[in-house]
C-alpha cells in the first residue's frame, strides 16, 4: 500500500524481532517511518542496514518519551509526503502483526476521519497481569470519568487520517500519556473511535516493552486525579457547612432545606471554579448558566429528599445528607462533563 504510512516509535529495540518485523511489513507497505527515539550508541549500526527506499529513519538525540516520537513522525510526514491517506502507528516489539496492521489500514481507508485503534482481548490466560490489570483498570476509569466505553485503551496499532493527524498535533502529552490524551480528545472534538480486533501477541511476556507499569501509570491516571480531588473537596465543604448552618438554625422550621441552599452555594462555587479552571479546563458564558440552573435544580433534589427521608426514619441529618449527595454527585459529575462544560473543540 503505498496510502498508507507506517509509523514505528522505537527506544533501544529488539534487532532480531523488529528486524523480522520490518522484513515482513515490507511486503504490504512502501512507507515506512521509523522515529528512533534517542537509543543508545549500540544500536547506530542497525538503523543504518535496515534504512532503504522504503525505510525512512529519524533519531531523537535523547529519549524524550513516546508521544513526542509520534508528534515528530506526523510533522515529518506533513511536511515531507504527498497523496497518503493517513497513517497507522504500530510497536516495534513485535505485538501488532503486519495481517493486523493491514486490517487497520483497510478500516482507515473506509472511514478516514475517524481514530484506528487495534484492540487485544485481555480475557486471555497466556496476557501478562500487568498488561491485563493496566488495562482494565484504565478501561473502567475512562467509562466513568470520560464517558467512552473502548477495548484497548492503551493499544500504539491506529490510525489516522490526515485531518486526525493535524488535529492530535495539539493533544498534551510527550510520553505514554499522549495515547491516553487522544482518547480523551476523542470526546473533546467529537471524533468516533473505530475498534478492529486484533491478535493479543506478548513475546517474552512482553519483556521488550519500555512502559513501566508504576511510573508510566502515575502519569496517565494524574489525568483523572483532579476529577476525584475537585469533587471530593467540594463535597466535604458542603458537608462542613451545611452541618455550621444547620446549628445555627435548628429552631427554624425550614432547617435542613436552608442549611442546604446555603452549603450548596458556597461548595458550589468553589467547585464551578475549580472545574472550569482545573478539571474540565474548558467552558464557555453557557457554562455558568448551565451551572447554576444545575446547582438549583439539585441543591433543591438534595434538600427535600434529606427533609423527607429524615422525617420518616430514624437517620440523623448529616448521615442521610452524605448518603444522597453521593448519589447526586455521580448525577452531578456526568451531567457536568456531558452538558455544562461539554464545549466541542474545532478539528
Amino acid at each position: 500500500m503505498k496510502d498508507i504510512i507506517i509509523l514505528i516509535p522505537t527506544y533501544n529495540p529488539d534487532e532480531d524481532i523488529m528486524l523480522s518485523f520490518l522484513s515482513e511489513l515490507k511486503k504490504s507497505f512502501k512507507r515506512i517511518l521509523i522515529v528512533d527515539d534517542g537509543s543508545n550508541s549500540s544500536h547506530k549500526g542497525f538503523f543504518n542496514r535496515i534504512s532503504s527506499k522504503e525505510i525512512t529513519i529519524i533519531h531523537h538525540k535523547s529519549n524524550k518519551g513516546k508521544g513526542r516520537a509520534i508528534k515528530t513522525g506526523f510533522e515529518y510526514v506533513i511536511n515531507n509526503y504527498n497523496n497518503y491517506i493517513g497513517v497507522i502507528t504500530a510497536d516495534c516489539d513485535g505485538q501488532h502483526t503486519v495481517s493486523d496492521i493491514k486490517k487497520c489500514a483497510y478500516r482507515l481507508k473506509k472511514f478516514p476521519n475517524d481514530l484506528i485503534v487495534g484492540c487485544r482481548d485481555f480475557s486471555k490466560d497466556d496476557v501478562p497481569k500487568r498488561s491485563s490489570f493496566g488495562n482494565r483498570l484504565t478501561r473502567l476509569i475512562f467509562k466513568i470519568f470520560i464517558g467512552i466505553s473502548i477495548t484497548d485503551t492503551q493499544s500504539g496499532l491506529r490510525g489516522f487520517g490526515t485531518k486526525l493527524i493535524k488535529t492530535f498535533l495539539n493533544t498534551e502529552g510527550e510520553r505514554y500519556e499522549f495515547e491516553t490524551n487522544m482518547l480523551i480528545d476523542c470526546k473533546s472534538y467529537n471524533i468516533d473511535i473505530q475498534e478492529v480486533p486484533i491478535q493479543t501477541v506478548y513475546l517474552n511476556k512482553n519483556e521488550g516493552s519500555h512502559f513501566n507499569p508504576i511510573k508510566d501509570s502515575l502519569k496517565i491516571y494524574k489525568l483523572f486525579l483532579k476529577y476525584i480531588v475537585s469533587a471530593t473537596s467540594s463535597f466535604v465543604l458542603d458537608i462542613l457547612f451545611f452541618s455550621i448552618f444547620l446549628r445555627f438554625l435548628e429552631n427554624f422550621r425550614y432547617d435542613i432545606l436552608i442549611a442546604t441552599i446555603l452549603a450548596r452555594i458556597l461548595s458550589s462555587t468553589y467547585n464551578f471554579i475549580l472545574n472550569y479552571k482545573f478539571v474540565f479546563n474548558k467552558g464557555d458564558k453557557s457554562s455558568v448558566v448551565k451551572y447554576i440552573a444545575l446547582v438549583i435544580i439539585q441543591m433543591f433534589v438534595s434538600g427535600y429528599l434529606v427533609t423527607f427521608i429524615v422525617h420518616n426514619s430514624l437517620i440523623n441529618e448529616t448521615i442521610t445528607k452524605i448518603i444522597v449527595d453521593t448519589i447526586i454527585f455521580i448525577v452531578n459529575f456526568i451531567i457536568q462533563r456531558e452538558w455544562v462544560f461539554n464545549i466541542k473543540k474545532k478539528k
